[in-house]
């Protein structure tokens, strides 16, 4: 009986371990532009090269432990002066290294080349979530934050702990993806505003890491319209996994179509920072901006976790007396904390901490207003 269910346990841990191969993939993706091919294809290069290595080295090794085997009366040969085999086994290394590292070279230059751009895009990352903000061009002046889209609910394990099977972009789709124009050279500007993340979109074969207080560049292409995703790359935090990247490239009118909308949803959205807010209605925004912000951390029922601590109950959101002290912090950050003040708008600062001293536990009655924000500001 012992040895059956051995058996079953075995057979079905074989089973589970073929579902996990239902999307292996075996190369890179496909790449949607000309130096994403040329990587690709120097990828497959590099590996024809390491493979005629691995058969030369490894049949020179077996064919000498089977012919010059001891038992056949072979001895040890002896050829530590020999001038020609060092020669030899020197000069070849260097001419593989170099037809490997000259098209590799020649290719990182290219990357590296980010004059002529049609327009530039800054990407800034954030615990964790992506900035993007078009710096030219007709977008100029567009700026957004994009977020998972995958409801906190689905990773957390509350309603849903795994993935529907037909949810292709499980943990992969944002509520704003990155638009750009087909067959324009796109030039991007990678920062951080917390600690550092990597913008990666292996379709369109581009790479770079977000340090924050650098600024750094480099440019991608797309040459069909379509939607392309990646990831953050660094190890950012306990969130790392839940920070996509989607592109989303269309044709030159889709393009200027989205930009005109987008451009006027912004208008529309825009907060009049001078605005007196009622408590109602702060307490309303200040959920959406609690919870689009800062419950990924705090959780939504304001109890804390790990490094960040509650704030239902807490001196700071709790008190009275520290309002001041309570909006200097969210302005500036501290520790793992991001400073808010650097993405988000007066009115949603004020709304955030007003939901915070008026939530759970906390029943200080202060309403802070956009006006107080912007003082602090200063």
């Amino acid at each position: 009986m012992k040895n059956r269910a051995t058996r079953l346990f075995a057979a079905l841990s074989m089973t589970a371990s073929l579902s996990c191969l239902a999307d292996y993939q075996l190369n890179l993706q496909e790449p949607v532009n000309d130096i994403g091919r040329r990587i690709y294809d120097l990828h497959t290069f590099l590996l024809w090269i390491c493979l005629a290595i691995f058969i030369v080295v490894f049949g020179a090794m077996f064919y000498a432990i089977a012919v010059h085997r001891k038992d056949k009366g072979h001895k040890a040969a002896n050829f530590h002066e020999s001038v020609t085999v060092e020669v030899v086994w020197t000069i070849i290394p260097i001419l593989i290294l170099v037809v490997m590292a000259y098209p590799a070279t020649k290719l990182i230059l290219q990357q590296k080349d980010t004059r002529g751009a049609d327009m530039t895009i800054k990407v800034t990352g954030y615990q964790w979530k992506w900035g993007y903000e078009y710096m030219d061009g007709e977008g100029q002046g567009v700026k957004f934050l994009s977020r998972l889209a995958t409801p906190q609910k689905q990773y957390d394990g509350v309603d849903n702990p795994t993935p529907d099977a037909k949810d292709e972009h499980y943990l992969l789709e944002v509520d704003h993806p990155l638009v750009v124009p087909v067959g324009k050279k796109v030039r991007v500007l990678t920062t951080a505003g917390d600690v550092i993340h990597s913008f990666w979109v292996p379709a369109l074969a581009v790479k770079l890491d977000a340090i924050p207080g650098f600024i750094r560049d480099t440019w991608f292409e797309v040459d069909k319209p379509g939607i392309y995703r990646g990831q953050c790359t660094e190890l950012c935090g306990k969130d790392h996994g839940f920070m996509p990247i989607v592109v989303e490239a269309k044709s030159e009118d889709d393009y200027k179509a989205w930009v005109e909308k987008t451009k006027k949803e912004m208008t529309a959205n825009a907060d009049d920072p001078n605005k007196v807010w009622t408590m109602p209605d702060m307490l309303a925004r200040g959920k959406q901006v609690y919870e689009a912000n800062c419950a990924v951390c705090h959780k939504p029922d304001g109890k804390g976790q790990g490094a960040f601590p509650a704030l239902d109950g807490s001196k700071i959101a709790g008190d009275p007396a520290h309002k001041a002290d309570h909006i200097h912090l969210v302005l500036n950050g501290k520790n793992a904390m991001p400073a808010w003040g650097k993405t988000l708008s007066d009115t949603e600062i004020a709304a955030a901490i007003t939901y915070e001293r008026n939530s759970w536990g906390n029943k200080t009655g202060d309403l802070v207003q956009p006006a107080d924000v912007k003082a602090a500001r200063q």
